[in-house]
């Protein structure tokens, strides 16, 4: 019974030990790392600079399955940000600054822990470095647990190396990897719409059309209004020479509706027509890959382009549908006038989609 008592009285006095040796470490840290990712650096930098694509390398989102986020109308460049709840913590994000294609500042929030994030961007022989810093300072509860897992530096440190591997391994398959299919022709559904127009320069096409693309979905939920289909985008302009693109970010609804003067949201109607259709599955950064592929086809097939048409992309799988970019599916339609001899297939799903002619295009990284 004595030694029973030792024994608590020596762990009791172990445990105000340590306890006081843990509140007197010092409560702050910074901990950096970094990695070579094999891709160029705008791909990196606008993969990372986007939260919806977090949840498919951060480490410690891929482990735990709990983890819900949301996002709000703007999720990529300054003022972005998302929030999350999980078993173990809830939290948010916050892009403060950002300097494109440079580095980029946030600011994180976790069970109530405020930290700051840096990411910087550097060209480097086999792709780009990444380099990622965390700063913050830890509670007494925070201290005791990063204690016994070999401190801080450790756990954090660890949890980057993991997630920048997984960003390496991400981008080398999802990003690469793509097929495309020209489907043949096909005569497209006319239809109402709300737009948004964009004029903006071709390198910053694909990161405007996201911003717009979330804008135009939020601005459907916050008015309760229902889509009859995709995501679409038309193209009224595409001035290389000049560096001149205007589009359209395009939302189908059924009837006509109304919009208040003033507002940066219009009405709009297509009429059905005749156009070759092209499907990539794949990130969207191979659209112009596709549009060339399309456009060879028509040479090559004595095909005329109906200049008076305007060319239209849809998103009909796309990443609020599934976070693989592998798995995106985006429809491109050139209109065109058709031959006398050829017979017209009425656009469908691409999943019931039968026509002849489909030449097919896949690459997939290099081993």
């Amino acid at each position: 019974m004595r030694i029973l008592k030792y024994l608590f009285l020596l762990l009791f006095l172990f445990l105000i030990g340590m306890s006081v040796f843990v509140s007197t470490q010092k409560g702050d840290y910074d901990v950096t790392r970094s990695k070579v990712i094999k891709n160029p650096r705008i791909t990196v930098f606008n993969y990372i600079n986007d939260y919806r694509n977090w949840e498919t390398f951060c480490s410690w989102i891929k482990n735990d399955s709990s983890y819900q986020f949301t996002y709000p109308e703007l999720s990529m460049g300054q003022g972005a940000s998302c929030s999350w709840t999980s078993d173990s913590s809830d939290g948010n994000l916050k892009t403060i600054l950002v300097k494109q294609n440079e580095s980029i500042s946030q600011k994180m929030v976790s069970n109530e822990e405020t930290s700051e994030m840096f990411w910087t961007f550097k060209d480097t022989i086999g792709g780009t470095k990444v380099t990622w810093r965390s700063k913050g300072k830890l509670d007494f509860k925070s201290k005791v647990a990063a204690f016994f897992h070999g401190g801080i530096s450790s756990v954090v440190g660890d949890t980057y190396e993991k997630s920048l591997e997984n960003l390496n391994k991400t981008l080398d398959y999802e990003i690469n990897t793509y097929s495309i299919k020209v489907n043949g022709i096909v005569n497209r559904p006319g239809g109402f719409y709300l737009k948004q127009f964009l004029h903006c320069k071709e390198k910053d096409v694909d990161r405007n059309i996201k911003i717009l693309v979330s804008r135009m979905e939020h601005f459907f939920d916050k008015n309760k209004l229902n889509s009859t289909g995709k995501p679409f985008i038309i193209y009224h302009k595409y001035d290389r020479a000049n560096d001149d693109i205007g589009f359209s970010v395009c939302m189908p609804v059924r009837d006509s509706i109304n919009i208040m003067p003033g507002s940066d949201i219009e009405s709009g109607k297509t009429a059905s027509y005749t156009s070759l259709k092209t499907t990539l599955i794949g990130d969207y950064s191979h659209t112009q890959t596709a549009w060339k592929k399309a456009l060879a086809y028509i040479s090559k097939n004595h095909l005329e382009r109906n200049k008076s048409g305007q060319i239209i992309e849809v998103y009909a799988v796309g990443r609020n549908d599934v976070k693989n970019p592998s798995k995106w599916v985006t429809e491109i339609y050139i209109p065109v006038y058709p031959k006398e001899d050829a017979k017209l297939v009425v656009d469908k799903p691409i999943d019931s989609l039968v026509v002849a002619t489909p030449p097919t295009e896949t690459v997939a990284p290099k081993k």
